[in-house]
């Protein structure tokens, strides 16, 4: 038992993100999934519904339990969250992009094409908060 505490606390960050990002995973392709299959709103609409949403989520799950980043003024808070959603801009757009790609161009079916798209996503989130949103 000593050592998963062990390793856990070494790659705590790692392995937080990994289930927050499980997690923000799910809350995109299950939000895709209700527009889509119950409400039959097209996919591309589905999928920025979804990515709001997650983002939201992405945020707050984060700041709290990844980074644990605290802000000493407004102004910090300000310029952390302008941070986290320029960056989250950048891989919507390369999520759409690609989602474009595999559906459209590729024929790939939309589920699985969102899948593949959000492990893409969720590695390029890693970075971009790690060096950009949450330094240190």
């Amino acid at each position: 038992m000593k050592k998963i505490v062990d390793l856990y606390k070494r790659y705590e960050e790692i392995i937080n993100y990994l289930v927050v990002g499980v997690m923000t995973t799910l809350v995109s392709i299950v939000v895709y999934w209700v527009f889509t299959k119950l409400f039959h709103v097209n996919y591309m609409i589905s999928n920025i519904i979804s990515w709001i949403l997650s983002v939201l989520f992405a945020y707050v799950t984060n700041k709290k339990f990844v980074f644990k980043s605290k802000c000493d003024s407004n102004k910090d808070v300000f310029i952390e969250v302008y941070q986290f959603f320029k960056y989250r801009i950048l891989s919507f757009v390369i999520d759409v992009l690609l989602m474009y790609v595999f559906v459209e161009l590729v024929t790939l079916d939309d589920m699985c094409a969102k899948v593949i798209v959000q492990i893409i996503v969720i590695i390029l989130n890693y970075v971009f908060s790690k060096l950009f949103v949450f330094k240190k």
